[in-house]
């Protein structure tokens, strides 16, 4: 009984996730989104302030929640080149695509404290998804100390590739 209980709670909870983050992604569509308070969003998802608090410190981290969703997960790298680090950019195909097909719903719109928000994030939760990938291929694990460590490879390849979208 308890599980099922629970269940249903959980699937309240993302209902209502769900529709912030719809209220605030139609709500870029409409204006920019330094313009858009926490309000607009409540009213639009017809979510009350305390619920909307209980699960977001503000509506940077609703966007951030809302990119994670967009995005899905970011598969690992599926196949190892025999030699060369080519591999380290398995994700950015993916992500491209993605940008290319959602750049005209947001435009200029999400503005550029949002944009900010977003690439700062997606250059974090890149450089977690480098660093892991590197730490578990072999190959890197084994070279010599001279080359560059892991994490520092990875801030570099993620800081870069946020460059180059952004």
């Amino acid at each position: 009984m308890a599980s099922r209980l629970k269940s249903a709670e959980d699937r309240r909870i993302q209902k209502t996730i769900d529709l912030l983050r719809k209220a605030l992604l139609s709500l870029i569509a409409e204006k920019p989104y330094d313009a858009i308070v926490v309000k607009e969003i409540l009213d639009r998802a017809n979510v009350g302030r305390s619920t909307f608090y209980t699960h977001f410190r503000d509506k940077d981290a609703l966007l951030i929640s809302a990119l994670h969703d967009l995005l899905g997960p970011v598969p690992a790298p599926t196949r190892m080149p025999a030699k060369g680090n080519e591999w380290i950019l398995w994700f950015s195909l993916p992500v491209f695509e993605h940008h290319y097909h959602h750049a005209h719903a947001w435009g200029d719109r999400i503005g550029p404290r949002g944009r900010a928000i977003l690439h700062e994030h997606l250059r974090r939760e890149l450089n977690r998804i480098i660093t892991d990938a590197m730490k578990k291929d072999s190959r890197f694990a084994s070279q010599p100390a001279r080359h560059l460590p892991a994490d520092l490879l990875s801030a570099y390849v993620a800081s870069t590739f946020v460059l180059v979208l952004n």
